[in-house]
């Protein structure tokens, strides 16, 4: 099934609007974090507890496994760090938070089968009565697809096939698709969440491959870059010029796309990642999270390190002066 850029126009219920205030939600750590100790349920539901009520917009979850280094290359630091699986802790805050979106910072699209991605979003789209942004990419960490058994090669091959599966589905309820990766035969979605389109969908890439920025245009209700990971602060503005450049080239209007940054924050405790882009007084940092809504983004994904209840509570007078401008 052929899937049109007006079927994702017309499920858009993402934050793309320009005139809309921007969104902040926090990177809620379910991940083993050097002097921490393992990631345990109930500190995840405290964090997500307390970030709603400081008023974040939303609470996002990485999907990996297992890191066999550092994912932030701090000095010293090795792996493995473990981490608790993504959907299963995502219904569960599901559950337990009301407000807040919730979203996939992302899912790879290579460990599960498409079909079952789309019913299991699907499904935590009714636990959380409508709230989930659905993140997705191909994957780039291959020590992950080599444990799992999952080919690292053509990956955006295997993800544009796992895109005619997933969107259709969220979008229509059904699709009927045979590829050379993946093949959903006749497939329903049964019963429909709790939105007739199904949830937004975003997709992180990297704007210096063509295919990725096409099927940004022709799947995304929005995009994600991570600021200070895959760039830097002072590339994104290339990587928003080549996004637009993209759907103009395949006849979208850049202003239907919504845009969204993942920023790491250096706030509280010893911060000596190499990879956090904002520093500095409290009102510096509000300053720097509030210019990527003056730059035209509609959401920002916050990572906090440590990421505790403790300096949750602590960035909430931050989070009101990005909301005060």
């Amino acid at each position: 099934m052929l899937v049109s850029i007006n079927m994702v126009q017309d499920a858009r219920e993402t934050a793309g609007n320009s005139d809309a205030a921007l969104k902040v939600g926090l990177i809620v750590n379910h991940e083993e974090q050097p002097g921490l100790g393992p990631p345990r349920w109930t500190d995840v539901r405290a964090v997500a507890e307390e970030a709603e009520q400081a008023g974040f917009d939303s609470l996002w979850l990485v999907d990996h496994f297992l890191w066999r280094s550092d994912p932030w290359r701090r000095e010293g630091v090795e792996g493995p760090l473990g981490v608790l699986e993504c959907w299963t802790t995502l219904a569960a805050l599901a559950s337990v938070t009301s407000r807040p979106q919730l979203g996939t910072l992302v899912t790879c699209t290579a460990h599960r089968h498409p079909a079952l991605l789309a019913k299991m979003a699907d499904s935590v789209d009714e636990v959380s009565g409508g709230r989930l942004i659905l993140g997705l990419g191909a994957g780039d960490y291959e020590p992950e697809h080599q444990m799992l058994g999952h080919s690292f090669e053509r990956r955006v091959g295997r993800f544009e096939e796992a895109l005619q599966i997933i969107v259709p589905l969220l979008r229509t309820g059904s699709v009927d698709f045979i590829g050379e990766f993946y093949e959903a035969r006749d497939f329903e979605l049964r019963p429909r969440g709790p939105r007739p389109n199904g949830p937004p969908i975003m997709i992180g890439a990297l704007a210096h491959r063509p295919r990725m920025l096409r099927l940004i245009t022709q799947f995304a209700n929005m995009w994600n870059i991570w600021v200070g990971g895959s760039y830097e602060l002072e590339e994104t503005d290339a990587f928003v010029a080549a996004v637009e450049a993209a759907c103009r080239e395949h006849g979208r209007d850049p202003a239907t796309l919504g845009r969204s940054a993942m920023l790491a924050v250096a706030f509280e405790g010893p911060m000596t990642e190499r990879r956090a882009v904002i520093r500095g007084a409290p009102d510096e940092i509000a300053d720097a999270i509030a210019a990527f809504g003056r730059r035209g983004f509609d959401h920002i994904q916050i990572g906090l390190f440590p990421t505790t209840r403790d300096s949750v509570r602590s960035f909430a007078p931050i989070l009101a002066r990005v909301r005060a401008g």
